[in-house]
């Protein structure tokens, strides 16, 4: 891909920094790598006991934080129901959960969630839903999260339902809530997939868009040969890191149960060069949720 001079020189000032932070922390250990730490931010907490139809892994609380550990994930973000009825407080293991909204948003029930911390961040489910993203019946969730300074997520791109509209889910409708809210902090979740580079322009354009890398593949990913897990995954993860120029805009996350946390971990990693794993796979979610 072109870049033009204004952004290549960013990027080499990037590489440089990231190197020197490497080149740091390796000389402060003795040449030995601290453990890698990982915040996974995308994740369902639904624990219903069942077998997740895709993946095939038990939807349970033990299942959840044995896959964490096995990770190296320190922390995490659930993302509730419109209902919120699979909430299950969770703060004391360090995950924080996002609040669902409705077409029709409940102001009231969200904020008490927002105000008791209940809730760290706010869902929309573009797709599911059947309005888009500048929907005027989405702005009291946009108020409310400037006012508490939470993050906004989008659901993006393919969905789960056969009876969602893909057509709501198109992530360049971010663009103008991005622009009529600068105050509140946007993630793509999904990245858009598959209109990745919609959403990685979205987010290269507006400094309060984020994205998440969420269930590029979902399922078994053992019954893929490494070159599609390469085509599906890594390039489209180093386009999108590449377009946007800029290593605090990227974060990890899984969608789990959809996946193994630790399969697609490792997958994940080869999209993204080592010195930046840190802020890809910790850094960025514990700015952008404001995780403790």
């Amino acid at each position: 891909m072109f870049i033009p001079p204004s952004r290549a020189a960013r990027a080499v000032a990037v590489l440089l920094v990231g190197a020197w932070g490497c080149a740091s922390a390796g000389g402060a250990g003795r040449g030995a790598e601290p453990p890698l730490a990982v915040i996974d931010a995308h994740t369902h907490t639904e624990f219903e006991g069942d077998l997740e139809r895709s993946s095939k892994i038990p939807r349970t609380r033990e299942e959840y934080f044995k896959e964490m550990r096995e990770a190296g994930v320190v922390g995490a973000i659930a993302h509730t129901t419109e209902s919120g009825g699979n909430y299950y407080d969770l703060r004391a293991q360090h995950v924080m959960h996002c609040g669902g909204v409705d077409a029709k948003v409940d102001a009231a029930r969200l904020e008490a969630g927002l105000k008791s911390g209940q809730y760290g961040c706010i869902k929309i489910y573009l797709g599911y839903v059947h309005q888009w993203a500048y929907d005027a019946a989405y702005e009291p969730a946009y108020q409310l999260a400037e006012r508490y300074d939470v993050p906004v997520v989008f659901h993006t791109g393919d969905t789960y339902s056969t009876v969602a509209l893909v057509k709501y889910a198109d992530p360049l409708t971010i663009d103008e809530v991005a622009v009529r809210h600068p105050k509140v902090r946007f993630v793509i979740a999904h990245c858009g997939n598959p209109w990745i580079q919609s959403a990685a322009e979205v987010a290269y354009k507006n400094p309060n868009v984020y994205l998440d890398g969420s269930a590029f593949m979902i399922g078994d990913l053992s019954r893929y040969t490494p070159e599609q897990l390469d085509r599906q995954v890594v390039q489209p993860l180093r386009w999108i890191f590449e377009f946007v120029d800029d290593p605090r805009k990227l974060m990890f996350g899984t969608d789990w149960p959809l996946v193994s946390m630790r399969a697609y971990l490792e997958v994940f990693k080869r999209a993204i060069p080592k010195e930046h794993w840190p802020a890809v796979l910790h850094d960025n979610a514990a700015r952008v949720f404001k995780l403790r």
